[in-house]
């Protein structure tokens, strides 16, 4: 393939773009919100922004996705085929290759029923593929929205135990967990407040994305999902929706309070991602010499893990030549768009 990649990666919540040039160079990467739950026009709505951004020259497409899950579709074979029907229609007359997992790219018109389960969610055996092929050895570890991948690379190989969503949460590879839309109560079912432990309320009264706004750590661009009220998305916001889960009234003379109530419940998500790594690390196919490797919006829990884990840190972005931040998102945060492209381009079928 020789010229330029558009890399997708269709996910149940957000579309992540990556436009590779043919000098091997990424120019441009997007995030548009895609609630697909919703709705199929979702979807539609969402490339179209994209498209929209990117100039206008012709490109080949290699698409990944993990939107097959929601609930729109009855099953993931219907997600799979539905979403790649309507990829197509947004691309007529383009050359469009499909991801499948250890299968390869596909071109969309080869594209099988039995090629659908290993199309169905394999985005992240893409992104640590391509760090397999570039660096010998580490723990690729993918932070998100929503969920966390850990895998282990050894001898440039994807050390993968298991190869589907089920699979990958019976070995851990598969961290139901991100830092956005992941509700609080999924995360957490007690806390220190105000000196004490407590027991938090199991209700959706607030989000990671709450916990994130009040420790400083996300940023405005990653910030793309509702909130738990609908209201809106300022710290003093953020703490009110997090006192909920204590039963405490709230006050803006309180929010030291609530910021160390965010720092209780981010210590408990980076304690159950952290202890995910360690079961990995047991498998000693590592040393100390090797790296973390981090990617997606949450990478960084994934540098203070290595930090507190003895092990540096090496940032999925510095695999490739040198690009800015545009409008803030990098490479690294759309690792599975960027890796389908590198792997459509350089031919790894």
């Amino acid at each position: 393939m020789q010229a330029g990649v558009i890399g997708w990666d269709i996910g149940g919540a957000h579309i992540k773009a990556a436009v590779l040039e043919p000098g091997g160079i990424i120019s441009q990467v997007m995030q548009q919100p895609c609630p697909l739950w919703k709705g199929i026009t979702y979807l539609n709505h969402a490339v179209e922004k994209i498209l929209s951004e990117i100039p206008d020259k012709h490109y080949v497409h290699a698409l990944t996705m993990t939107g097959e899950l929601v609930d729109l579709f009855d099953s993931r074979d219907q997600g799979v085929q539905q979403i790649i029907s309507t990829m197509q229609a947004c691309l007529p007359a383009c050359d469009l290759w499909i991801y499948a997992g250890l299968d390869g790219l596909i071109a969309h018109t080869e594209v099988k029923p039995h090629h659908f389960k290993n199309i169905a969610s394999t985005n992240w055996l893409a992104s640590a593929s391509l760090a397999a092929n570039r660096l010998k050895n580490g723990l690729f570890i993918d932070i998100g929205s929503t969920t966390t991948d850990i895998l282990i690379l050894s001898e440039h190989q994807v050390q993968a135990i298991g190869m589907t969503d089920y699979e990958r949460l019976v070995s851990d590879e598969l961290v139901y967990t991100g830092i956005v839309r992941t509700a609080v109560m999924a995360v957490a079912q007690s806390a220190c407040f105000q000196g004490q432990t407590m027991g938090l309320m199991a209700e959706y009264f607030a989000t990671m994305a709450d916990v994130y706004r009040l420790t400083g750590e996300l940023q405005a661009w990653q910030d793309q999902t509702e909130t738990a009220d609908g209201t809106e998305k300022t710290v003093m916001a953020s703490a009110k929706r997090l006192s909920r889960m204590t039963g405490y009234e709230f006050s803006e003379l309180d929010l030291a309070n609530w910021q160390q109530l965010a720092e209780n419940i981010k210590s408990q998500q980076k304690h159950k991602i952290a202890q995910a790594c360690e079961k990995h690390l047991s498998r000693n196919l590592l040393s100390k010499k090797d790296f973390f490797i981090g990617a997606g919006v949450g990478r960084f829990l994934v540098k203070q893990i290595a930090a507190e884990a003895g092990y540096d840190y090496f940032d999925f972005a510095d695999l490739f030549a040198a690009q800015g931040p545009v409008d803030g998102i990098n490479v690294a945060d759309c690792a599975p768009a960027a890796a389908v492209a590198y792997l459509a381009m350089s031919g790894k079928q």
